[in-house]
C-alpha cells in the first residue's frame, strides 16, 4: 500500500531541521525500497518548508509506527503531517515492479 506524506515544518524550524537531518536520513536508509520517492518542499524563494514522501508499507498501522519514530516528528520539526493513500502507477514514466522491503511480496505499482 503506497502513501503520500506531506509534512510541513513549524515556523522557524530550519535550524532544528538541519540539526536533526542526519538522524532523519539514517532512518530513511533503513526503509530501503519502501521509499518510492522523497524530497524537500520549498517555498517560492526556494527555502525549505517541509517534506514530501511516497512510501510503501503493508498498511496504515505500519506507516504510523514509522512516523512515531521519525526524528522530524519526535524532535518537533514537522508541525503538520498529511497522509493520503496513493496508487502509484508510474515512476519516471515507467510502471515498475517493486518488491517491498517489508517482504510481503511482488507488486506492480
Amino acid at each position: 500500500m503506497q502513501f503520500l506524506i506531506k509534512a510541513y515544518d513549524g515556523a522557524g524550524k530550519l535550524d532544528k531541521r538541519m540539526e536533526v537531518r542526519p538522524r532523519h536520513l539514517e532512518g530513511m536508509k533503513t526503509l530501503g525500497k519502501q521509499i518510492i520517492c522523497a524530497g524537500g518542499l520549498l517555498n517560492d524563494k526556494g527555502e525549505m518548508k517541509g517534506s514530501a514522501l511516497v512510501l510503501d508499507f503493508p498498511d496504515r498501522a505500519a506507516l504510523d509506527e514509522y512516523l512515531s519514530n521519525e526524528p522530524y516528528v519526535t524532535e518537533g520539526v514537522w508541525e503538520k503531517v498529511e497522509v493520503e493513500i496513493m496508487n502509484v502507477v508510474l515512476v519516471r514514466g515507467d510502471a515498475p515492479s517493486l518488491r517491498s522491503a517489508a517482504g510481503y511480496g511482488e507488486k506492480v505499482l
